[in-house]
Order: C-alpha cells, then sequence, then structure tokens
C-alpha cells in the first residue's frame, strides 16, 4: 500500500541545499512527497536545565545498585525514589482503579504495584506462566497483554483479572519453526486506539531481512487488529522494532523504533580520509550516526523504509562533520539490499517526523496525562542506550513536546545511569505519567520502577 501520511516541508540552508544537491548519489531533503503541503513547524518548548539529585532507596531495598549512593540528573525541584524493585521491569500500564503494571517477559509474569505509604509499592504477581508478556494496554476494564505469540485479553476489576481470551495468534517468535529459535526481536507491542482497534507492533527477524515484508503476518510491521474476531490487516510496512507504540490524544498511532546497525556508507566518496573510494563498507565513524531511529505518527499503509530506506540525520548527505538534525529526515537508498532503487524509492517515503541519535535504542513510548511542570504535554520515551556503538550511547528518558497533533525534539528529563567510561548501573525502559502526574520509570538493569515527581 502506497504511504498516506504528509510530510512537512524542511528548511534548509540555501548553501547546503545546493551542496547537497551535487553529491553523487544523494536526493535533496529539501522536497516533500508530490503534491504534499507543509506542515506547520513542529511544537517547541524551553529546554529545562538539568541537575543531579540523589536516589531516595526504602532500607529494605537497598541491594545492588542502591547498596551505595546514586544520583540522577533531572529538571528543578523534581525528585527522584526507588518506588519498587521487581526483576527485569519491561512495559508498563496503569489500571482503571490506581495500580500500576509491569510486564516481566523474562520472568513470565505481569507484576502488580499497588500505591502504598512511604513513596514506595507493594508487588504481587497479577499473571504468571506466560510466554515472554511484554505490550500492556488498557480499553476501559479490558487488559490486553502482548505475549511473543499471542495477543490475550483479560477483564479486570478490583486489582484482579479473569480468564484469558485470545485475540490474535500465530505471531512470530523463536518458537515458530521456520525461525528455529533465531528471532531478534520477538516481544511484542500493543496499543488501543479510541475506536478500539489494536494496533500490534512486530520486529524484524534480524538486523537487515527483506524476506521479512513477504510474510504473513508481515514482520518488521505494525498489524492493525479487529479485538472482535482477530481479523488483522497490516497497517505500516518497514518498521524494523516498533518496542515504542502508543496512541496520542488525538488518536494518531505513533511508534518508537529501534532501527539497523551496522550500515554501509552509501556515497562513492572517501568518508575515512584514507584516499579510497567507501562505498558499501562498514565505516565505525558512519554507522555511529546513521540511520537514526525513528518517532514517527504511522497512518494506513505507512513504510518507514526498512530494509531498503534508512532515514538519515546529515544536513548534508555522506559528507563527514557534516552537521546532524533529527526533525523531519528523509531517505536513503540502502546499498546492501536497494543499491539501484530497485526495491523501494526512497524519496517517495514522507520524512520521519522526529527521531533519536542512531542506536539510542527507544524502547516504552507513552503520552502524559497532564502537563508537566515546565515542560507542558508530551511524548515519553524509555532509551535504553546503545549495545554495540563507541563510545555507548547513554540510557536516559526523553521528553518530546506535543501540540496540535505533533511532536517536538527530543529533551532529557532523567539521565546520569552511564559514566564517562560507558559503565551502567541503570537503563529506563519506559516512563509513564501516575495518577498522581508523578512519573513511573522501569528499569531492566536496576531492577527498580522509580517515581520521577516534579515540584508541587
Amino acid at each position: 500500500m502506497p504511504p498516506t501520511s504528509r510530510p512537512r516541508a524542511l528548511l534548509v540552508p540555501a548553501a547546503a541545499l545546493l551542496a547537497l544537491c551535487a553529491l553523487p548519489g544523494a536526493a535533496s531533503t529539501a522536497s516533500a512527497a508530490p503534491g504534499a503541503p507543509a506542515l506547520a513547524p513542529a511544537p517547541t518548548t524551553s529546554r529545562v536545565a538539568l541537575g543531579a539529585v540523589p536516589v531516595t532507596v526504602p532500607s529494605d531495598l537497598a541491594w545492588a545498585p542502591f547498596d551505595r549512593p546514586r544520583s540522577v540528573d533531572v529538571p528543578a525541584g523534581w525528585t527522584a525514589s526507588v518506588w519498587a524493585r521487581p526483576t527485569k521491569p519491561r512495559l508498563e500500564a496503569w489500571t482503571p482503579d490506581g495500580r500500576l503494571l509491569v510486564s516481566r517477559p523474562a520472568d513470565g509474569v505481569v507484576t502488580r504495584l499497588t500505591p502504598g505509604p512511604g513513596d514506595r509499592a507493594t508487588s504481587t504477581p497479577l499473571l504468571t506462566g506466560l510466554r515472554k508478556p511484554h505490550g500492556l494496554a488498557f480499553d476501559g476494564s479490558s487488559l490486553y497483554v502482548a505475549q511473543s505469540n499471542q495477543i490475550e485479553r483479560y477483564a479486570y476489576a478490583d486489582g484482579s483479572v479473569g480468564g484469558p481470551t485470545t485475540v490474535l495468534t500465530g505471531l512470530p517468535d523463536t518458537e515458530s519453526p521456520d525461525l528455529k529459535g533465531a528471532y531478534a526481536h520477538a516481544l511484542k507491542s500493543v496499543a488501543v486506539g479510541p475506536d478500539h482497534t489494536l494496533y500490534v507492533s512486530v520486529g524484524s527477524t534480524e538486523n537487515a531481512s527483506a524476506s521479512d515484508r513477504t510474510l504473513d503476518p508481515e514482520r518488521a510491521s505494525v498489524l492493525q487488529v479487529d479485538p472482535a474476531d482477530g481479523d488483522y490487516t497490516t497497517y505500516a510496512h518497514g518498521v524494523r522494532n516498533g518496542t515504542g507504540l502508543a496512541v496520542a490524544p488525538d488518536g494518531a498511532v505513533w511508534t518508537a523504533v529501534n532501527n539497523r546497525d551496522n550500515l554501509p556508507y552509501a556515497y562513492h566518496r572517501d568518508y575515512d580520509g584514507d584516499g579510497s573510494d567507501d562505498y558499501g563498507k562498514v565505516l565505525p565513524a558512519y554507522v555511529n550516526d546513521h540511520p537514526v531511529e525513528p518517532l514517527a505518527r504511522i497512518t494506513p499503509g505507512r513504510d518507514l523504509g526498512w530494509p531498503y530506506c534508512n532515514p538519515d540525520p546529515d544536513e548534508v548527505r555522506g559528507v563527514k562533520g557534516a552537521a546532524l538534525r533529527y526533525t523531519d529526515r528523509a531517505f536513503v537508498r540502502d546499498v546492501q539490499l536497494n543499491a539501484g532503487s530497485k526495491k523501494l524509492d526512497c524519496t517517495t517515503l514522507p520524512p520521519v517526523e522526529q527521531s533519536l541519535p542512531a542506536h539510542s535504542a527507544p524502547l516504552g513510548l507513552a503520552f502524559t496525562r497532564t502537563p508537566l511542570p515546565g515542560l507542558g504535554d508530551g511524548a515519553l520515551v524509555g532509551v535504553h542506550g546503545s549495545w554495540n556503538r563507541t563510545p555507548p550511547r547513554a540510557p536516559e528518558v526523553a521528553f518530546f513536546a506535543y501540540a496540535d497533533g505533533d511532536l517536538g525534539g527530543q529533551q532529557t528529563i532523567m539521565s546520569g545511569f552511564q559514566d564517562a567510561a560507558g559503565d551502567r548501573w541503570g537503563r529506563p525502559v519506559a516512563a509513564v505519567q501516575g495518577p498522581d502526574g508523578a512519573l513511573y520509570v522501569s528499569d531492566d538493569l536496576a531492577n527498580a520502577v522509580y517515581r520521577l515527581a516534579p515540584p508541587a
């Protein structure tokens, strides 16, 4: 299906645009899809300054890494505390009666965290014996749980659930016969639209595999599912690993994507300075910043390019040291799988609305319930940090201002998990706003859920 979302016009300095057009094989980032109108600029918010605050830890929760003092960087006046210590917590969802559910795929458990006295929670299992449960979403009193191979629905009431109803089955995971255990992105995410439609992310089999786009269900995609009968269609294509999946206040579906690794250089020129043509080579200095990790509004039939097209941050394509930009990023062909642009014409794809730097590893995505002090409304992204970049991309919680159906640029609102040598004691996965206005952040390295509280 052709992409249907409307791109925004890109503003590129004249000198940079002239240089860009002169590059071999480079397409101008100033051109939107044919016939598309220019849209309003992305919302902006005054960036908040961060300062270090100690992480408050109840004494009976003070095992490693909290067996020594820890601090995080947060906006002025905010506080941070360890609220609970579930093992390897991942995605989160608030229940209608004010409890926080946290998925724990490694243990096959969904944990129920009930706010208690003393700025902490009591922890009890809600569901056990599941197959890598990951995504959680409520539609009224119905809880949807995304296991690695299927989606189930539970009736929720008073802190408990009834028996499961299977909504969708046959999703690919490590147990799928054709994969023989080799599936890089088995965890699934789920979101619910205002019309009760489900959206399910299905990650790619591997780093770059064109065959994923021909399978049923299509991998590297977002599926649209009718919860009444399990019928589904492919809603968005080329979404390598859209772990972040959320519905905005206006009903639009957004995804935060883990993009590919080891991207070959796409131009016939010397990039590393050794005097030779670097076309098709995997160059660490280039891979460090390419491709970006999309934060995109998806619409029926939208294509995010993988594995044929890669969103590019360079203001001047393929030039070492060129300025990097993360808003409205257009695509460059993948020379490994789309060298002649025969598989997909990357110039036809609408630019990506927002993005994070390469290898940020965005995971959880959620929109705020109420405006945050000094920040306003926005999207929250758990940034896990890189696993193979040098130097490593640091973990954080990122905020993107939201207004009029669009997102502004990335702002860090919680960091300090990584030292100068790249060693880490924590890795945020997701952040959701609670009924009390505080943010609740899961961390699957520190085995913690933090309560990040703004000033009253």
